[in-house]
C-alpha cells in the first residue's frame, strides 16, 4: 500500500504548482508586452535623435548662430564706437536711446565717458551693429506705432 502522506505531499506539491502557474501566467504576458514597448520606445528614440542630429547638422550650414548671445559672452563697449554707430546710423540720442530701451541722456552719458551701460545694454548695442540706415529706421517706426 502506498503511503498516503507521500500521496497527500505530491498532490498537493501539483496543485500548487498549478495555482502558480495560473497565477504567473498575467504576470509573464505584461511583462512581456513591457519589454515589447520599451524595444519599440528606445527604436522610436534613436531615430528621433538622428534625425535631430540630421538638423542640427543642416541648420548649421544654413546660418551661423550667433555664439556671444548664446553663450553669455561679454560685449565690448567704447564711447568712441558708440559714438561712430551712433553717426553711422545717423540718429540723435534720443532715437538710438528708444531704439535700446533708455533715455537721450544716458547715450549722451555713454558718449562723454561719464557712465558706462550695464551688460544688457551693451549686448543691445551690439545688436545694433549689423544694421543699416534703413533698417534703424523702420525699428523706430514700428516701435513708435506699437507705443
Amino acid at each position: 500500500m502506498p503511503n498516503i502522506a507521500a500521496l497527500l505531499k505530491t498532490e498537493i506539491a501539483r496543485l500548487s504548482r498549478k495555482t502558480l502557474r495560473q497565477s504567473l501566467a498575467p504576470l509573464q504576458a505584461a511583462s512581456s508586452s513591457h519589454r515589447q514597448q520599451l524595444s519599440a520606445l528606445k527604436k522610436q528614440v534613436q531615430a528621433l535623435e538622428r534625425e535631430l542630429a540630421a538638423l542640427r547638422k543642416q541648420a548649421g550650414k544654413a546660418a551661423p548662430e550667433p555664439a556671444a548671445e548664446e553663450e553669455g559672452e561679454k560685449h565690448r563697449y567704447s564711447a568712441k564706437g558708440l559714438r561712430s554707430l551712433r553717426a553711422r546710423l545717423d540718429l540723435s540720442a534720443e532715437e538710438f536711446g528708444r531704439l535700446i530701451g533708455v533715455s537721450a541722456q544716458s547715450v549722451y552719458n555713454w558718449e562723454a565717458e561719464k557712465t558706462v551701460p550695464r551688460q544688457s545694454q551693451v549686448a543691445a548695442i551690439a545688436g545694433l551693429r549689423g544694421i543699416g540706415k534703413k533698417e534703424a529706421r523702420a525699428r523706430l517706426e514700428q516701435a513708435a506705432t506699437e507705443a
